[in-house]
């Protein structure tokens, strides 16, 4: 882990461009080269996987892709800064999802960037959501230049 600088959180939608390339693969590789750290929510673990698998379903990645993308966020998976799930987080995230209108699993989001963020930690939120992204401006997360 480097020292100084932003933790980037990534919801899974950015998390997933780590693995898939599609539109904005190369600005969240970027990102995550300068920042100290890696953090996302423990749900990013089976929102991925299950975007994995639509993709493979979908046929948009090979069987060989599919397996190498597998292996790959298996083993980066125990290197992100994982953020539990809590009765605290989650009653954060029922209070952000009704102020801002949010989906659940994105209230969820939110809310693990905005416990790290009151752990004193400068978390840069990374998402591809106008709704949350917007949120979190107004949670007072940092906001990458992409």
């Amino acid at each position: 882990m480097k020292t100084g600088g932003d933790v980037l959180y990534l919801d899974t939608s950015s998390l997933v461009k780590l693995y898939v390339e599609e539109e904005g693969s190369a600005d969240v590789a970027a990102l995550l080269r300068k920042a100290t750290a890696a953090a996302t929510s423990m749900i990013a673990y089976a929102e991925a996987r299950a975007a994995f698998a639509r993709r493979f379903r979908e046929g948009s990645v090979s069987r060989r892709s599919y397996k190498r993308l597998l292996s790959s966020f298996e083993k980066d998976w125990i290197n992100y800064l994982q953020v539990k799930v809590s009765h605290n987080l989650i009653r954060l995230a029922g209070d952000l999802a009704e102020k801002y209108a949010l989906r659940g699993f994105d209230a969820i989001h939110l809310s693990s960037a905005v416990f790290l963020m009151k752990s004193n930690v400068r978390v840069m939120f990374l998402c591809y959501d106008d709704k949350l992204q917007k949120a979190s401006v107004r949670e007072k997360l940092v906001q990458p230049n992409l």
